[in-house]
């Protein structure tokens, strides 16, 4: 899908949002670390996530794959996901204090054996990861541990805030690959020669196939099942849960999805992350409106009579 123009109106609304966000982070980032984590997940759950209709959508969408959920619990996840998300941001923009927490954090799981295999071995790896506890804690404390780690990303809409989230995204570790041509070009050299790649995949991607997640179909991307089976990569889940004191966390490695298909592949990866969500509800990020439907073509004159 191309990018909206940016009208006056839209440039003006970009430029505004980016102020009040660039200001609060610079505001945050004056208090100690310990304090300035949970600060920004205070106000973004507190003050932020409501203006923003976030709690809303939260509901919206635990109502839609969870009907039976409590309203006490409901309540509570629609709380503690804007704050993950509010602890995640100011870690991002925290470099070396968020590295520190990151490269501390304890890797444990089935696939991690499989990871070391496969760099042993010069194998080319892809791992697949959502938007779960911090997720570049993963790739911060992966690179610490000698991995030849890059990451896609997609630039964010609003360009003004782009560029400075970039360079933040980019102190925790290179190389970086922007989403298109260029970036894809750019990973198919870095897998080729045995690197390793960390993509998020659990957005609604209008183009993807309907697979299954929480009993619902849920337009997925099949990019790094299809990467991996392209290159003879190894596909390993792996996200970063964050623990009961808000700063911390844990590397969880997944175990390997063996090759086969690209659909059955990636309904392996859905699987997994749901068993996670599952367990800690409140740390992947409901906010997104993941199980959108497949738009339908527009009609054209000549067909509709």
């Amino acid at each position: 899908m191309a990018p909206k123009p940016m009208t006056p109106l839209r440039t003006a609304r970009y430029f505004i949002a980016n102020l009040v966000f660039r200001g609060l982070i610079l505001l945050t980032m004056l208090l100690p670390y310990r304090w300035r984590v949970p600060a920004m997940g205070w106000v973004v759950s507190r003050l932020l996530a409501p203006i923003a209709g976030w709690r809303r959508r939260i509901r919206d969408n635990l109502a839609h794959v969870l009907p039976d959920i409590s309203e006490d619990k409901a309540r509570e996840i629609s709380l503690a996901v804007p704050d993950n998300f509010g602890r995640t941001l100011i870690e991002i923009y925290s470099g070396e204090a968020f590295k520190k927490h990151a490269v501390a954090a304890p890797v444990s799981g089935p696939g991690y054996d499989a990871l070391e295999e496969a760099r042993a071995e010069g194998r080319p790896v892809i791992l697949v990861t959502g938007h779960f506890g911090n997720y570049d804690a993963v790739r911060a404390a992966l690179i610490a541990r000698g991995h030849n780690m890059g990451a896609l990303y997609r630039p964010m809409r609003n360009p003004y805030f782009n560029a400075h989230y970039v360079r933040a995204i980019s102190q925790i570790g290179e190389p970086m690959f922007e989403q298109g041509k260029r970036g894809m070009m750019q990973i198919v050299k870095h897998l080729r020669k045995g690197g390793v790649l960390g993509i998020l995949t659990d957005l609604s991607f209008g183009a993807g196939e309907e697979l299954d997640f929480f009993g619902k179909p849920a337009l997925t991307s099949l990019i790094t099942a299809e990467l991996a089976l392209k290159y003879d990569a190894a596909l390993i889940p792996v996200y970063a849960s964050r623990c009961e004191n808000g700063l911390d966390f844990e590397i969880i490695v997944q175990a390997e999805i063996a090759h086969s298909d690209a659909q059955t592949m990636t309904q392996a990866v859905n699987d997994g992350l749901e068993s996670l969500v599952r367990e800690y509800p409140g740390q992947w990020f409901w906010i997104h409106r993941r199980w959108k439907a497949r738009r339908k073509p527009a009609q054209s004159k000549s067909s509709s009579g």
